[in-house]
């Protein structure tokens, strides 16, 4: 069976030609596109995000994409956010004070903790998977690709499906309903990403 559609949100941030060049090398149909309806009907969703949590968060309401992303997030339909698009999930960031994040995971996101080491955490890290299923079946671990500064606090830390360890352990990933994120580049991360991107494809 063919897959159907999956969208990868256009809102003037992010390296959207790998992600969805990385998707169709998963197997996706994909559209990259800023268009609102088209983001509300997709089959599945995926938002990326390089940059700031501010200038994310202001592209995405500027694009008029904040009620089309939250509409699909609470359609039950497969829910994909990378990097930054992982950590506007939540409520607010320490790297802009007072911008509300879309509020869709509870929780803030904050500093790297370890001040011993370099800041933003650039290159491949291990992937502790914690909760096993979704966008990690059939995965015992493996290398991904990091490039932060700052990593995700969720509220109910029952929601982490992976953690990396960089000066302790921090969140790599996590798992709500239909919604999946991770703070990696799945489409820099060689053939685990491939993994990651096609078990999302899979994902009902």
């Amino acid at each position: 069976m063919m897959p159907g559609k999956t969208v990868v949100v256009d809102y003037g941030v992010g390296n959207l030609f790998s992600v969805a060049k990385a998707l169709e090398k998963a197997g996706a149909q994909v559209e990259v596109t800023s268009d609102r309806q088209a983001v509300k009907q997709a089959e599945r969703l995926v938002l990326p995000g390089v940059g700031s949590f501010g200038h994310c968060m202001a592209n995405l309401n500027n694009y008029g994409l904040t009620g089309p992303v939250k509409e699909f997030a609470a359609s039950g339909r497969p829910f994909l956010g990378i990097c930054v698009g992982m950590q506007i999930l939540f409520e607010s960031s320490e790297e802009s004070p007072g911008v509300a994040g879309l509020g869709l995971l509870r929780g803030h996101v904050r500093l790297l903790p370890d001040k011993s080491l370099k800041v933003p955490h650039i290159g491949w890290n291990s992937l502790d998977i914690t909760k096993p299923g979704g966008i990690f079946r059939g995965l015992a671990g493996g290398y991904v690709y990091f490039v932060h500064s700052y990593y995700a606090c969720p509220e109910d830390t029952g929601i982490i499906s992976a953690k990396t360890d960089y000066g302790g352990a921090i969140t790599a990933a996590v798992t709500y309903n239909n919604m999946q994120a991770v703070q990696f580049h799945p489409e820099k991360s060689g053939e685990t990403g491939l993994n990651i991107l096609q078990a999302f494809e899979e994902c009902k």
